[in-house]
């Protein structure tokens, strides 16, 4: 409930001030908001950040998604933007009231969930994982830009949307996306081929576990200690325990955590395995990159380059 005031506190001092939030001489620009890394890269990609389009990501100090919650001066973008990309699902809750009140009322939204449509997946609650509290209904497995073949779809829509937005750049945004698409579509094709030489298909997760989209693109099997969206911390005896005889029993040698983790509840299973001396390797959710990783030439395809090499090295 604190949230959901906050957030409408915001929007009414943003329209009562009636700020803008846009330098001045800069009003002719399209501006576009995103909220997670993927779709304001994908943006960049496809638009080529020429100097009429300004791009702003959310999420740039590196918060976390799932407890994310707007600033004022995040709102007033978001209500005076032409085009607000959102992934959509119970993280992007608030996104609801905020758009309601937009104080442009001809914004245009994308919801990452609903353009996917059928192909969204509900988060599972696999063998041996810790169930968040009791009564918890299931959620849309937001981390949908973990498929590449999620990734191509989402970008043929974001650019047909720009066009629409901008007509006289719309020649430019198509040839930038079909140079694109063409990089995610050969990456997708490294994934299907590296992976589908592997012997070890399961992946044990001492972590929340965002990478179903990913496994299931390449018949992959994991067991994980909390599902992509837990808001879970604490580990149970019996998931631990469950966990490390899985590995004794595949002969695991890696236990992947995702970024940012500190490991605690990886070594806790290591320490419970008979050998004790699995390593702790890191796959990249791609859901915490920071304004400075972004400014040091990080993207969404060396990320997913960088995802793929580990798995390489660990399974093969």
């Amino acid at each position: 409930m604190k949230k959901f005031l906050s957030i409408a506190g915001c929007i009414l001092i943003a329209v009562l001030t009636g700020c803008d939030g846009v330098p001045d001489g800069q009003s002719d620009k399209i501006k576009i908001v995103c909220t997670a890394f993927p779709e304001y890269d994908w943006v960049r990609e496809i638009t080529g950040n020429p100097d009429n389009i300004e791009i702003t990501y959310l999420l740039g100090n590196g918060a976390d998604m799932h407890s994310y919650q707007p600033s004022m001066n995040d709102i007033i973008k978001i209500s005076t933007c032409d085009l607000f990309i959102h992934t959509g699902g119970e993280s992007d809750s608030w996104t609801d009231n905020v758009i309601s009140q937009a104080k442009n009322k001809d914004i245009t939204v994308l919801n990452m969930l609903e353009i996917l449509g059928n192909s969204v997946k509900i988060e599972e609650l696999k063998e041996g994982m810790q169930s968040d509290e009791p009564g918890d209904t299931a959620e849309y497995d937001e981390h949908v830009w973990l498929s590449l073949d999620n990734a191509v779809n989402l970008c043929d829509v974001i650019t047909d949307t720009l066009c629409e937005i901008d007509p006289g750049n719309s020649a430019e945004y198509r040839e930038n996306l079909s140079v694109y698409r063409q990089e995610l579509e050969n990456l997708d094709n490294q994934y299907a081929e590296t992976l589908s030489g592997i012997s070890n298909k399961t992946l044990i997760f001492g972590d929340r576990f965002p990478f179903r989209y990913l496994v299931d693109d390449y018949g992959l099997d994991y067991f994980a200690v909390f599902s992509g969206c837990s808001a879970e911390t604490e580990a149970s005896f019996e998931t631990i325990t469950f966990l490390a005889d899985k590995v004794d029993e595949l002969g695991i040698d890696t236990i992947f955590t995702i970024e940012g983790s500190d490991d605690s509840v990886a070594k806790a299973i290591i320490s419970g395995t008979t050998t004790q001396n699995q390593k702790i390797s890191v796959l990249d959710s791609i859901q915490s990159v920071t304004s400075h990783q972004i400014s040091g030439g990080i993207t969404y395809l060396s990320i997913m380059k960088s995802n793929l090499e580990t798995l390489k090295e660990v399974l093969s």
